[in-house]
C-alpha cells in the first residue's frame, strides 16, 4: 500500500509535506478514499516547527491562553505555543499545552491537575484531522463542561471550514485534495461496488486488512 503514497507540499511553505494514499478506507465512524498521512508532521521536529509557524500567523491577533492538543499532536502544539508567544497580541505569554484524557465510554476528561489551564481561558483545540467534525463536537461538548472558551480551531488537514460556527483553519485543506471524500458506512459506493476495505485508520496510523 506504501507505494501508492503520494506526497503534497504545502502551498505556503514546501518544507511542509503529507502522504496520501488512494484507497478504501475505514475509521471509526465514516469511511474515506484516501488515507492521509500526517506522521512526518506530527514527529518530525523540524517539519513541526515549520507546521507551527504556518498556524502561528493565522493567530496573530487572536488570544489564546491554552491549547489543547488531540490526535498526537503534541509536538506541533508545543512549538505553536512557542511561535504564538513570540510576537502578535500573544507576545510574552506564557501558554499551556495539555492533551485530555479518554475514559472508559471514550468521553474526553481532564484531571483535577489540569482543569485550572481550561476554565475561563481562552483554548485553541489543536487536530490532525477533521473530516466531519464529530471530533471536534465531543471536544466542544468537554470544553464546556469544564468552562473553557473555545476561540480557535486548528488542523493538519481539515476537509471541513468550520465547526460548532468557528472557522478551521487547516495547513492543508480540501482544495489541496479535491478527490477526497468521505461517506457514512451505510452509504459507502466503495462497499456498494465490493471493493474490500484496504486498511482501518485512525489518529495513530493505519492496520491493513
Amino acid at each position: 500500500m506504501e507505494e501508492r503514497v503520494q506526497n503534497i507540499e504545502s502551498r505556503s511553505n514546501s518544507k511542509i509535506q503529507i502522504g496520501v494514499i488512494p484507497g478504501h478506507f475505514a475509521t471509526n465512524h465514516s469511511h474515506v478514499n484516501y488515507y492521509v498521512d500526517m506522521t512526518a508532521i506530527k514527529t518530525s521536529s523540524k517539519m513541526a516547527r515549520e507546521a507551527a509557524k504556518d498556524l502561528a500567523a493565522t493567530y496573530s491577533s487572536t488570544h489564546i491562553e491554552t491549547i489543547i492538543c488531540l490526535e498526537g499532536t503534541e509536538i506541533l502544539g508545543a512549538f505553536l505555543a512557542e511561535s504564538l508567544s513570540s510576537g502578535g497580541i500573544n507576545a510574552g505569554t506564557d501558554i499551556s499545552v495539555i492533551t485530555p484524557e479518554l475514559n472508559a465510554v471514550n468521553q474526553m476528561i481532564f484531571r483535577d491537575n489540569t482543569q485550572k489551564k481550561i476554565w475561563n481561558k481562552n483554548v485553541l483545540l489543536m487536530i490532525s484531522s477533521a473530516s466531519t467534525g464529530k471530533s471536534i463536537s465531543r471536544a466542544v461538548d468537554c470544553l464546556q463542561y469544564y468552562s473553557g472558551k473555545l476561540v480557535a480551531i486548528g488542523a493538519i488537514f481539515s476537509a471541513i471550514d468550520e465547526a460548532n460556527g468557528i472557522p478551521v483553519h487547516a495547513i492543508f485543506k480540501g482544495t489541496d485534495l479535491p478527490t477526497y471524500d468521505t461517506f457514512m458506512p451505510s452509504e459507502c459506493p466503495m462497499c456498494k461496488a465490493g471493493k474490500k476495505v484496504d486498511a482501518l485508520i485512525n489518529s495513530f496510523g493505519y492496520s491493513k486488512l
